[in-house]
């Protein structure tokens, strides 16, 4: 009898059963192998990170290949996640699942982990910079300004001229012609590759110089501490880039180059040296070709003297005699006019200028030293200044360092520690004064604006300043150990005393200032200081604002917890700070900013904080939040309890007892209790707030002077289950990432209740099929107002809009009305992106970028059958072939295998405002179905705005290949057509 048959047939029968048992007994064993597993790819994807971010310096981009990888490491945590949850609820029949699943992981958790063992760099460089255009204002007194800029460029052309200085009193425009011929050599490319320009400090700082210049040239000199090192490396870096200029902008006193690491200019290396300064003697120490700025004329004066009054004084009688001796006394520097006219200017009367002009006669007095008379002259555009708050807002200005871009909002929130902006009803009128006075000061030109976010102070009006605020002042240079030691420059009638940014790195244990008066002590940025002695505060009783912020400190001296009037302790980013003694006693403490202290629990006495109005704990090692203390502070206004913590974070009931809050950065363990919290704030409004519920996963940083706009973050939650989610009415971003039960935004019902929404980002959320649904149980949202709609790692994401047969709607016309930028990253199922007719209503789009999906076919695709007749109603007496998209800016279009059009072969795209086209890795694309706007003589035209066309593939460039619906279509895109 032949057996073969019986033990085929047997092993069939009990293959699948051995294999189940192998699973069942195997389950915890194989768990266990993939816990450590995935350790160890955890700790491979945070090496990988930290590499990565280290070796992001400015220009440079992470590669495509180490983001997806670390997109793959964190889609696989979502699946062990699940394995263990199951394993969890402990059914007995999905122990063998379990097994099974956990066997296949392991399997999966190894290639990545594979996979990840990059050996090159993370990033991509930048293209080769040859400098930064700038921003040039009109060059003041054409015909003076031109010959000097002419002269420095004959000399910069000058083969036999290897160094060239500009000199001139302060406020005269050395800079600005500096700034056109910088720009000029950039335009013409064939003169030099490249041109560093780097502002040096009143006080010549070594250190600081290199780290300027070594920025420009993309080299990282943080980890070098010794000085010849660092010179030594930035003179190899400056060879390597031969043929440049070296701008060095404000020189105070020569220096050797070599001690700086600057290569002396030669024939031979094709380099040359530019500086500018107010001293003849400096361009003498650095052997330079010297060529003087000199004063505007008579006539360039008085035409710049009206172009800023904006109306000729000079032709109404009983001004003119006034104006000419108000232009008189500017000096002929342009500085000094800009300024006095910003004063004269508001003045209409001649009452008005009389009295101003015999102000200025008395305040300023004549001297043939003219830097004097000029700083005599701005002191009296500062004196003009209408209202105390403006004139406190520049003093504290001076207390920055020289050429310091100060940052506009954090400004603003030190004049309120400061009580320059005095309390207001809320923190939006505050920030509402701050840029009222900002503004005013700008349009006084006693500061320099640029742009919104900074502002600058000229050296000239600075050093007004500074005499203004003498004695009550101490800004200093560069301190040393000698300087803290130095009893004279603590006096006695000293108000504040600035040390920011000075290279401290000790404090003598014996320094005790007597210094009964100061209010204000500010010593952040110096990265080195890691002791501070408790004698520093023993006399200083009134001290209001202690700034320790960006320093090493390890420890907070006891001293400072006797402070009885201390308002402001600030101690940003001292990550060296492990605890903080008990801050019982500064009761009088209006704000703590403990913003990424290294500090592991929170402080004790917070509780004893009543008058606290501002309170920042974003500290990434602290772990639990206290009950009981947030109800005790009541009167907080900004509170920011953000933690990557797995921990409760805050307590809805605590926090809607502050009624007071204006500005919130914080966690809620899952939706219900986000949600109780949204409805106890009733008709009051938050003016900005960062809220997130749930506690999967990394979160997000806040800093304080950032925390803006109001975004809501839903992680690891269940929607579906208990009360509905509750959204603010006024949120404008929308994150909901790892919410499995979610099907579709119509089980968000509060979406329909947003007026301001302009952001939805869905990730990982592996039950959605659809974005939209359309059926008689869908409560639709209609997100009129939505910008962005980012849609990542969705794995049964099918299509962005479904209707249910029975359903009798379609797309309300407004819906997605006001969208601009919609994103696919990895949503591995959905094969069609648009159907045709939701495009009639995305007028506003500017901007679509699909990234991975693996099976998409078409971006535009023909009618699905459920919304082919709406569509065919809406299509209806138009021009069927073209789809017209008259925003599109950006069409991105990256590794996907399986995209065969971006719209079906009868069709094109009119975009007229399109800047980019990009396809890479999408191999299958063969036409570019691109309708182009004609000239009037009838010829094809390239869209006025287009910069680039690339298309590239690992297995070669198929633009040769691509096919056209109009044959000139190639030619007129090639000249723009590249390889990224």
């Amino acid at each position: 009898m032949d057996v073969g048959p019986i033990f085929e047939i047997a092993k069939m029968i009990f293959a699948p059963i051995h294999e189940y048992y192998n699973n069942y007994r195997g389950a915890d064993e194989r768990r266990i192998i993939l816990k450590n597993k995935w350790r160890d790819l955890e700790r491979r994807k945070l090496d990988t990170s930290s590499r990565m971010e280290a070796q992001l310096l400015p220009g440079k981009t992470p590669k495509e290949e180490v983001q997806g990888w670390i997109q793959d490491v964190e889609m696989m945590n979502d699946e062990i996640e699940a394995i263990e949850r199951e394993a969890r609820e402990g059914k007995c029949f999905s122990r063998a699942r379990i097994g099974k699943l956990a066997l296949k992981k392991i399997g999966e958790v190894e290639e990545l982990y594979q996979r990840g063992a990059f050996t090159d760099s993370l990033v991509i460089d930048p293209p080769p910079s040859n400098g930064e255009i700038m921003s040039t204002p009109t060059l003041i007194g054409e015909s003076t300004a031109k010959r000097v800029m002419e002269e420095i460029w004959a000399w910069v052309l000058d083969d036999d001229v290897r160094k060239i200085g500009l000199y001139g009193m302060g406020g005269i425009g050395k800079s600005t012609v500096m700034e056109h011929i910088n720009n000029r050599l950039l335009k013409e490319k064939n003169k030099f590759n490249s041109v560093i320009w780097v502002t040096v400090s009143k006080s010549l700082n070594v250190i600081q110089l290199q780290h300027d210049i070594a920025r420009k040239l993309d080299l990282n000199l943080a980890k070098v501490e010794d000085v010849r090192e660092r010179a030594a490396k930035l003179k190899a870096k400056l060879e390597d880039k031969n043929r440049h200029v070296l701008v060095l902008d404000d020189m105070w006193e020569a220096f050797a180059l070599e001690k700086v690491g600057i290569p002396e200019p030669t024939s031979a290396n094709g380099c040359k040296l530019v500086l500018t300064t107010r001293l003849l003697d400096v361009c003498r120490g650095m052997s330079c070709k010297d060529i003087k700025m000199e004063l505007l004329s008579k006539e360039e004066a008085q035409k710049l003297f009206l172009d800023k009054m904006e109306r000729d004084v000079f032709n109404i009688p009983n001004l003119k005699p006034m104006a000419k001796e108000v232009l008189e006394r500017c000096a002929q520097l342009p500085l000094a006019i800009v300024t006095i006219a910003a004063s004269f200017k508001p003045l209409i009367n001649d009452y008005e200028w009389r009295d101003a002009l015999e102000e200025l006669r008395t305040s300023v007095i004549r001297t043939n030293n003219r830097e004097e008379q000029v700083l005599e002259t701005l002191k009296f555009s500062y004196e003009r200044l209408k209202g105390e708050k403006l004139k406190q807002c520049l003093l504290h200005c001076a207390l920055y360092p020289e050429d310091f871009k100060i940052d506009k909002q954090e400004l603003i929130e030190h004049l309120i520690d400061e009580g320059i902006i005095e309390r207001m009803k809320n923190r939006q009128a505050e920030f509402d004064r701050g840029y009222s006075i900002l503004s005013k000061l700008e349009n006084a030109c006693l500061l320099e604006g640029g742009n919104d976010n900074f502002v600058k102070m000229h050296d000239l009006v600075r050093d007004m300043v500074l005499q203004v605020a003498s004695p009550e002042f101490m800004v200093e240079g560069h301190l040393g150990l000698e300087d803290f030691s130095d009893e004279g420059k603590w006096r006695e009638d000293l108000v504040k005393a600035s040390l920011m940014y000075k290279d401290i790195s000790t404090i003598p244990s014996n320094v005790s200032p007597r210094c009964p008066n100061l209010s204000t002590l500010l010593l952040q940025g110096n990265k080195s200081l890691k002791n501070v002695p408790d004698s520093l505060f023993e006399h200083l009783r009134r001290l209001k604002v202690l700034d320790l912020s960006d320093t090493a400190i390890e420890s907070l001296p006891n001293s400072v917890f006797s402070l009885e009037n201390l308002t402001t302790l600030r101690l940003r980013w001292c990550e060296n700070l492990k605890q903080v003694p008990s801050l019982a006693k500064l009761t009088a403490l209006r704000k703590l900013d403990l913003e990424g202290a290294g500090i592991t629990e929170v402080p004790d006495g917070l509780e004893m904080l009543v008058n606290l109005k501002f309170l920042n704990l974003n500290a990434s090692e602290l772990k639990v939040m206290p009950l009981g203390i947030l109800p005790k502070i009541s009167h907080l206004q900004y509170l920011i309890v953000y933690w990557h913590s797995m921990a409760t974070i805050v307590n809805e009931e605590e926090m809607a007892s502050l009624k007071e809050l204006e500005a919130f950065a914080g966690i809620f363990d899952d939706a219900d209790k986000f949600s109780l919290y949204i409805r106890s704030l009733e008709n009051r409004r938050l003016a900005c707030y960062q809220i997130r519920a749930g506690k999967w996963g990394e979160g997000f940083r806040i800093s304080p002077y950032r925390l803006v706009g109001k975004g809501v973050n839903i992680i690891g939650c269940n929607l579906r289950r208990g009360d509905a989610l509750v959204l603010p009415k006024d949120v404008q971003s929308v994150e909901i990432a790892v919410c499995h039960d979610l099907k579709s935004l119509c089980d968000v019902p509060s979406l329909n209740h947003t007026s301001e929404l302009q952001r939805i980002h869905l990730n990982r959320c592996g039950g959605i099929e659809h974005v939209l649904s359309f059926s008689s149980s869908c409560t639709l949202p209609l997100l009129q107002t939505l910008e962005r709609l980012e849609l990542l790692n969705l794995d049964n994401l099918r299509v962005l809009f479904w209707k249910e047969k029975a359903a009798s709607t379609w797309i309300p016309s407004d819906t997605f009305s006001s969208l601009k930028i919609i994103y696919l990253c990895m949503c591995s199922k959905i094969k069609k992106l648009f159907p045709p007719g939701l495009l009639l209503h995305l007028h506003n789009l500017e901007i679509i970028r699909v990234y991975r999906c693996e099976q998409v076919e078409e971006i535009i695709g023909e009618a699905s059958d459920e919304f082919e007749e709406e569509i065919k109603e809406e299509e209806e007496g138009m021009d069927t072939n073209k789809i017209t998209l008259p925003n599109l800016r950006v069409l991105e279009l990256r590794y996907l295998p399986e995209l065969k059009t971006i719209c079906s072969s009868n069709k094109v795209i009119v975009c007229d405002s399109l800047e980019m086209i990009e396809l890479r890795e999408c191999p299958k694309v063969k036409r570019l179905p691109l309708s182009l706007p004609r000239l009037s003589n009838g010829q094809l035209s390239a869209p006025p705005s287009l910069q680039h066309v690339l298309i590239y593939s690992s297995g070669g460039i198929w633009w040769e290949s691509l096919e056209w619906d109009c044959p000139d279509t190639k030619n007129v895109l090639q000249p723009f057509f590249g390889i990224p």
